[in-house]
């Protein structure tokens, strides 16, 4: 017999269920049909473009073409440090009609319940990682998720992983939508060096994380993640945990257990690469993730102070106020983004 708090779960998946059925009716073919070629690019450019402008760049060494690609070369040596000083943002890329349509595929939507003071900087930490980390690309690096709206005179930079920005052609692309190294460097840059109403996100469990992302399940590696809050402190930037509902249910993923050849492959490439092969499936296509509603909700910040030189005490105090944080935001938003009571935000 089905337990009361499973019967609640069921019924409320149900229900979001059929909202989004109800929303999918209402587009028309071309409209359907634009969304899923917008998120299919999304995915299509997160898996292989990267390793399409390495293969391109080498082959084209051994060719008639070989200047192209030794002048490329050239040129990432001279630009190394650019991707650290804040990029080379090229705003008319946030309004790209594609990232309206890769919204309103699922949809996803942005949540504000606390104010963002513009004459302060903040260390975003989002939570779950997910497959793609498709909640938090729209609402801090597209401007159609409304982020310049709810948090006036704030600019959200989304930092992620450093090695990307090592890649010819993909790094030009990747810096014009202005994302940013998650490196020390960088984040000092953008904590210091460029005024205030800065808010740096983070996605902090990273690849690693993404090997537990299953739907239904809500889990988050936070427990030894440190580092931003050494970084927050260090520069007195206020921390405000994010939590993007959703993100983990738009793909089913193959997992293999601990100490199995499988998870001891992938953990030995995210060792080497820093990018965890996830083994996954989508609802169409093979790579259409499921058309769930993802809603990103930013909570409130906690204060701060600056500290030149941090101790481990401190560390850990401001640490542990994050997670209270992000579990609070957690079970108060769970049931009005679909979720039921019963669901548990898991620290590892």
């Amino acid at each position: 017999m089905m337990s009361t708090a499973s019967f609640e779960s069921v019924q409320k998946d149900d229900r979001s269920r059929r909202q989004v059925a109800d929303m999918t009716n209402a587009k028309t073919p071309r409209k359907e049909f634009l969304e899923d070629l917008s998120v299919l690019q999304w995915i299509l450019t997160f898996l292989f473009l990267g390793v399409t402008c390495i293969i391109l760049m080498v082959g084209l060494l051994f060719t008639s073409l070989w200047l192209f690609p030794t002048m490329c070369f050239i040129w990432l040596v001279i630009d190394w440090k650019t991707p650290e000083r804040g990029s080379r943002r090229k705003p008319s890329m946030k309004k790209w009609k594609v990232w309206e349509h890769l919204r309103d595929y699922f949809p996803i939507k942005l949540v504000k319940t606390a104010e963002l003071n513009p004459n302060k900087n903040y260390i975003l930490g989002c939570h779950p990682h997910g497959i793609m980390s498709i909640g938090a690309f729209s609402c801090f690096t597209t401007g159609f998720c409304g982020f310049a709206e709810a948090f006036p005179g704030m600019r959200a930079t989304l930092a992620i992983l450093a090695g990307l920005f090592r890649i010819p052609l993909f790094r030009e692309y990747i810096m014009g939508a202005g994302l940013v190294p998650v490196s020390k460097p960088s984040l000092a840059h953008l904590l210091s060096k460029s005024g205030t109403g800065n808010a740096v996100v983070i996605v902090i469990g990273g690849a690693a994380e993404s090997l537990a992302s299953h739907p239904g399940e809500h889990t988050v590696l936070v427990k030894q993640r440190k580092g931003f809050v050494r970084v927050a402190l260090e520069f007195g930037a206020d921390l405000v945990p994010v939590y993007s509902f959703g993100e983990t249910e738009l793909f089913q993923q193959i997992t293999f257990s601990e100490g199995t050849l499988g998870r001891t492959l992938q953990d030995l490439f995210k060792k080497i690469t820093g990018f965890a092969p996830c083994l996954f499936i989508g609802e169409r296509w093979v790579l259409l993730p499921s058309r769930i509603p993802i809603t990103t909700v930013v909570g409130s910040p906690i204060s701060v102070p600056q500290r030149l030189t941090p101790t481990q005490e401190e560390v850990d105090h401001y640490h542990q106020l994050y997670m209270d944080g992000l579990s609070k935001l957690f079970h108060e938003h769970k049931v009005s983004c679909g979720l039921s009571e019963t669901h548990k935000l898991c620290f590892i």
